[in-house]
This record gives structure tokens, C-alpha cells and sequence, in this order.
């Protein structure tokens, strides 16, 4: 029987033995305390000031909206303001259109057709002004408001009781609050 004998090299058997150096990322690296608390404390400024900027941002953003939203109300406001501007002046240029047409029903004909016809615009104008909110100021009987009416001329007591309207020469017309043509009123006077 043989026996081998194994030749065995001394400096391997020493290299073998020892630990393999394993090489480690930085970022894994144990810093120093002094390190490690300057990084940490840059890191919660850096934190910090972008939280900073975050609401001054946010802020910013809600003051923008707000401004926003101020501004659509405004401009609707006044879009509605120039459009309501805008009927009731449109509606002051008709209202002679409906006086000729009151006088053209006051004026005698025989022409039955153009009577009903002009009965029949003018129903339809009145109509149309309604819709639209327009009424008319025909106030006889009742105590004079120069807010709606215009006294042109002066009543005697027998035609009624002082201060009332007697009679009214030219209709009134007002849309909502606002008076678009005063009447013209006979008032009467102690």
C-alpha cells in the first residue's frame, strides 16, 4: 500500500487563513458622529427650507384661486350689470314705439283690419315688455311719488283729493326698481 505524502506549500496555507477583505459601498461606510450629525443636520435644513417653500407655494396657489375666483364674481357682476345697462336703454328707444301705437288705437278709423292689426302689435309688444320685467306706471287716484312721476301740470280740489294724481297725460314705465320714464302726471293742489 502506498501512501501519498501531499507537498503543502507554507505561504498558501497562511494566505488562506486569512479573511478576504470585502469591499463595502460608501453610503454604507460608518461615518465618524460628527459626520453623521452634520450630514443629518444639512439634510433637515435642506428639509426644513422645502417645506418652507412648499407652503409659501401652497399660500401662493390659494391667494391665486381666490384672486381667481374674485375675479370671475366681478366680471360677472358687471357682465350682468351691462347687460341689464344695455336692455333697459334698448327698451327706453321702444317705448315711444308703444306711445304711437296707444295714439294710432285712440284715433278714429273705419278700417276694422288696420285696427286689429295695430291692437294686435301692440299686444305683443306689451307682451314682450312684460316678459322682460317692464311695468308700467299708471298711478291715477293714488298719492304723488316724484321717484316714479313728473307733475306738468295742477288740479284744482274738485277734481279730487290734494296731493293725488288726476290724470296721467304720459305713462310711466319702470324695470324692477329702476324707473326707465317717469309718467307725466297731472297732480292735484290744495
Amino acid at each position: 500500500m502506498k501512501t501519498s505524502k501531499r507537498q503543502t506549500n507554507p505561504e498558501a496555507t497562511a494566505k488562506a487563513q486569512e479573511p478576504i477583505p470585502q469591499e463595502q459601498p460608501a453610503q454604507d461606510a460608518p461615518l465618524p458622529d460628527t459626520a453623521h450629525n452634520e450630514a443629518l443636520q444639512a439634510l433637515e435644513t435642506r428639509l426644513s427650507e422645502a417645506e418652507t417653500q412648499r407652503d409659501e407655494y401652497l399660500t401662493m396657489a390659494q391667494r391665486v384661486q381666490a384672486d381667481f375666483d374674485n375675479f370671475r364674481r366681478r366680471n360677472q357682476s358687471v357682465r350682468a350689470e351691462a347687460f341689464e345697462d344695455g336692455a333697459a336703454s334698448f327698451i327706453k328707444t321702444i317705448l315711444p314705439v308703444v306711445d304711437n301705437l296707444e295714439r294710432a288705437l285712440d284715433a278714429e278709423s273705419s278700417d276694422e283690419a288696420l285696427c286689429s292689426g295695430v291692437k294686435l302689435v301692440q299686444k305683443q309688444l306689451l307682451e314682450a315688455l312684460e316678459k322682460r320685467g317692464v311695468t308700467v306706471i299708471d298711478r291715477v287716484g293714488q298719492p304723488f311719488d316724484p321717484r316714479l312721476e313728473d307733475a306738468v301740470t295742477q288740479g284744482t280740489p274738485e277734481e279730487g283729493e290734494p296731493g293725488t294724481v288726476a290724470q296721467v297725460f304720459l305713462k310711466g314705465y319702470q324695470l324692477g326698481d329702476q324707473v326707465l320714464r317717469h309718467a307725466m302726471v297731472k297732480v292735484i293742489v290744495a
